[in-house]
Parts: structure tokens; C-alpha cells; sequence
């Protein structure tokens, strides 16, 4: 029979989840507003069950509490069936985590001292897996990790200019958005094998942002370093940043250490440039100057990043959009591609508005496409071959 994975990806006021029965989406939804006006939203795939509903403040209290609410709909929906394994997106697996893992407490105690390296996502990654835990004391846990993917890099890639002795603490490039990547990559391997052999950029664009060179599977450069901030601007945080900003920050404005923290992480990026939103979308249907400004900022970044990334490939064959942004912000993808045809990339306007997957021209020597990521599969993937493994060693 099919193992039954629940996947979790947890934030720090929501929680999405998919229930597969093997490779198939049983259910899929999320509960959001924890602590504040919790919400639960969700649907089946294969029977009736559908839930649309504020939370009581007690059931959204926490990520605990949120799932045991959430425990019902799933005993009903898998009908005397057990959850076997639930696989988590964890953002941070540092220098020794290269490969999802069964979760452990030594392992837990790991993944907590890398929390100041993402203080937006490690600490609610690690609030749902403690909620996992007890809700399902018998079904394996497994943590997939966002940066596992990128610890193919050259040397160059993932080091920083300062003393070695803080290289080899830890203190270098990590990239992020790996489970997207992987994603892409396994998608090209198997729909277009001849893309998949070539020079890759992708572009995971979305509330977090970030760019990947990618040949034969394998990340060669990411525009995300030590943090989760570095490289593109973001839905709230800054990207790229000259160190003596912070340094300013801290001396001459006096600003303390929490308080920088907070400006590069939920003030700036595309709310801090337009004083508007973080929400691409209201961005896009704004008269106001300074949404077009934030917008401009954004995809002269990504466009910047995108001659670095193929320099880093020593060429350039294909460029995929993927995340939110790249899925569904064609006038984003306009921009960015627009007059490059020096590098031998041109699209075709009406393929992107209609955001089909290819939507460079005919005559364009760089193929461009439009792949909506899935990192739950993806999680879902590493969970059943661990689950599998463990089976077969018993």
C-alpha cells in the first residue's frame, strides 16, 4: 500500500500542508493568522472534505494547537489509515546537513543554533516540527533541507573575502530556495532532458527571492549567501547591501542590533521601496510613482545578477522563471528580458502574457520558461525514499 506523507511547511504565523497517498495529492491547504485571527482552509482531492473556517483563538494559539485542530479533518479523510512520515521544509541545514534527514534531538539541537542565520523561518520550522512530533508520536519525521542543494559549489562560490578560520566556522555562501531548484531540475530532467544537460539560470522570484546557476543538476552559484538576505530584493527584505551600511546603521545612527535586524528583514525590499506593499500584484496595479520605482529596482537586480550568472556558467542555454512572481507577473518577465537580445534571449509577448511554459521566440538562441515550482513534491520525494530505507534496513 501507499505511505501516507503529510508534508509541512511551516512559517511564523501559518502552516501549509499537502497530504499525499504515495505520489498523489490526497489534500492540500493551510491555517494562517496564528496567534492573531487563525484561519483553516483546506480541500480533497479524492472525496468530499472541504473546511473554510476562522480558528478559535485557542486551536490558533500556536503551531501545536493549530495542528491537533487539524487532526479530525485528517483521521476522516485517511478513514483508519495512519500518517507514516511527515516530511518538513527546513530552510537552514548549515555546513553538515547536505541531505534530508531523519530528525532526531541531537539533530533538532543542531538545526536550533543555526536559527540567528534565519530568524524569519528557522525558528517556525522547528515550532512545526516540535507540533509534528506530538501529533503523530509514531510516524517518522524527516527534515528537507532549503540549502542542502547548494553545497555542490565551487570553493570560490562559497566563500566570503575575510579569514580563513571564519570560513571554516561556518561563516560562507549557503543559497537558499534549494527544494524549488531541485524541483525545476528533476522537472527538466525528465520533460526536456537536452535543457536540463545545459547552462541553467533560474529565477525563483517570489516573496523571497533568489537566483541559481545550475549545469547537469548541480548549483554552480546562487545570488543568496550567509542569509536568507543577501542578492535580489525581496517582498520585505533588502538583498544585496554594502556591509558599511550596517556599520553606519550601528555607530553613527545608533541603531541597535534588533532594530537593524528588523529594517533588513521587514522593512525594506519592495514595502520599503514604495512605502506601499510587499504584494507584487498591488505593486503592478498602482498609479503611484514610487510602486513602478520598487518595481524597476527589482528587475534591474535581477537583471544584473542574471549577466553574473551566466558569466559564472561561462555562457548561458536556458533561463527558467519559477516562484509566485515568475509564475504569474508577466510584466515582470517582460522586463527583465526586454533588450536582451544582445545575449541571444527575446520572448514572445503573447506567449509570456499568456504564460505558457516556453515562451522565448523561435529565432531566440536562449530558451526561456515559465515552471511553476512544487517543493512539497519535492519534500514528499526525500520523505518516502528515507521512509523506504529505513523500512528496507529493519
Amino acid at each position: 500500500m501507499d505511505p501516507v506523507i503529510l508534508v509541512l511547511n511551516s512559517g511564523s504565523s501559518s502552516i501549509k500542508f499537502t497530504l499525499y497517498s504515495g505520489d498523489t495529492v490526497q489534500l492540500k491547504g493551510q491555517i494562517s493568522g496564528l496567534g492573531a485571527q487563525p484561519h483553516i482552509s483546506l480541500a480533497s482531492r479524492v472525496s468530499d472534505t472541504r473546511v473554510d473556517r476562522q480558528l478559535s483563538a485557542d486551536e490558533g494559539r500556536s503551531h501545536g494547537a493549530s495542528l491537533a485542530a487539524l487532526l479530525p479533518v485528517l483521521e476522516q479523510e485517511l478513514g483508519g489509515r495512519s500518517v507514516d512520515a511527515v516530511g518538513h521544509r527546513v530552510v537552514h541545514g548549515g555546513v553538515t546537513h547536505t541531505e534530508p534527514v531523519r530528525l532526531t534531538a541531537e539533530i533538532l539541537e543542531d538545526l536550533k543554533a543555526l536559527e540567528p542565520l534565519a530568524p524569519l523561518h528557522q525558528p517556525h520550522n522547528l515550532a512545526g516540527i516540535t507540533a509534528a512530533r506530538e501529533a503523530f508520536p509514531e510516524a517518522m519525521q524527516v527534515a528537507c533541507f532549503d540549502t542542502a542543494f547548494h553545497r555542490s559549489h565551487p570553493w570560490v562560490n562559497d566563500t566570503f573575502a575575510l579569514p580563513r578560520p571564519l570560513y571554516d566556522e561556518g561563516v560562507r555562501r549557503y543559497g537558499f530556495h534549494g527544494l524549488s531548484y531541485e524541483y525545476i531540475c528533476s522537472y527538466l530532467k525528465q520533460a526536456h532532458p537536452e535543457l536540463y544537460k545545459g547552462r541553467l539560470v533560474v529565477a525563483h522570484l517570489g516573496n523571497g527571492a533568489s537566483m541559481c546557476a545550475i549545469r547537469e543538476g548541480q548549483s554552480i552559484g546562487s545570488t543568496m549567501g550567509f542569509t536568507a538576505l543577501d542578492g535580489l530584493p525581496m517582498g520585505t527584505r533588502c538583498g544585496q547591501l554594502d556591509p558599511g551600511v550596517v556599520l553606519y546603521l550601528l555607530t553613527t545612527k545608533g541603531m541597535s542590533p534588533d532594530a537593524v535586524s528588523d529594517l533588513l528583514y521587514k522593512q525594506s525590499g519592495l514595502k520599503g521601496l514604495s512605502g506601499i506593499s510587499q504584494d507584487m500584484r498591488t505593486l503592478t496595479q498602482s498609479d503611484d510613482p514610487k510602486a513602478a520605482e520598487a518595481i524597476d529596482y527589482f528587475v534591474f537586480r535581477i537583471r544584473r545578477e542574471l549577466g553574473g550568472m551566466a558569466a559564472v556558467l561561462s555562457g548561458l542555454d536556458t533561463v527558467v522563471f519559477t516562484g509566485g512572481i515568475g509564475e504569474n507577473a508577466a510584466l515582470v518577465r517582460e522586463k527583465v528580458c526586454a533588450g536582451q537580445e544582445w545575449l541571444g534571449l527575446e520572448i514572445d509577448p503573447v506567449r509570456n502574457e499568456a504564460g505558457v511554459e516556453m515562451i522565448s521566440t523561435e529565432t531566440s538562441s536562449i530558451n526561456v520558461l515559465v515552471i511553476p515550482t512544487d517543493e512539497e513534491a519535492m519534500i514528499r520525494r526525500h520523505t518516502e525514499r528515507l521512509l523506504g530505507s529505513v523500512a528496507a534496513g529493519a
